[in-house]
């Protein structure tokens, strides 16, 4: 079963149960692109909101591994200042990653309006962070139906086009 094959069937079904499947036959910038296009849609929760979930579902080392996306994007001189400083408080003198440790110290609140704010700062924030995750098939499944039906949709679209 190819790709095209597998994404007609998610699209008509339960999209989520087929994520690890879909994970293993697309590359990881066609997931990006489709979580891009979700991350964007009117018919899913605002940017911020969902990195803030993802974040609540995501081990220490993944939740530093999207800050350090986030202040790679944005530089940390500005990442360090958004939602009140939360980060620049947390990174040391010179400093230009954060630690699993550090990151574990945010709550999921708190990456919510990290990445709100990052989002208003550089729309490009949102590529940088679906191309984490897309890494991270775990993570996608806990999306929810609508996102996770719009990325896979998106990726459909765009393996017909190429």
């Amino acid at each position: 079963m190819g790709l095209l094959d597998i994404l007609q069937e998610a699209i008509g079904s339960d999209a989520s149960a087929h994520v690890d499947q879909i994970a293993q036959h697309a590359s990881p910038d066609a997931i990006g692109a489709g979580l891009a296009a979700a991350m964007r849609s009117n018919q899913t929760p605002p940017f911020g909101d969902t990195v803030g979930r993802l974040f609540g579902q995501s081990s220490p080392m993944q939740q530093a591994g999207v800050l350090n996306q986030i202040l790679a994007t944005l530089g940390p001189a500005a990442a360090s200042m958004l939602a009140g400083g939360v980060l620049g408080r947390l990174l040391q003198p010179g400093q230009t990653q954060l630690t699993p440790e550090q990151a574990s110290q945010l709550s999921p609140g708190q990456v919510t309006e990290i990445a709100a704010h990052a989002e208003e700062q550089h729309a490009g924030v949102i590529d940088e962070v679906s191309r984490f995750y897309a890494q991270h098939s775990g993570l996608i499944k806990t999306l929810g139906g609508a996102a996770v039906a719009i990325a896979l949709a998106k990726m459909k679209e765009n393996a017909t086009r190429g």
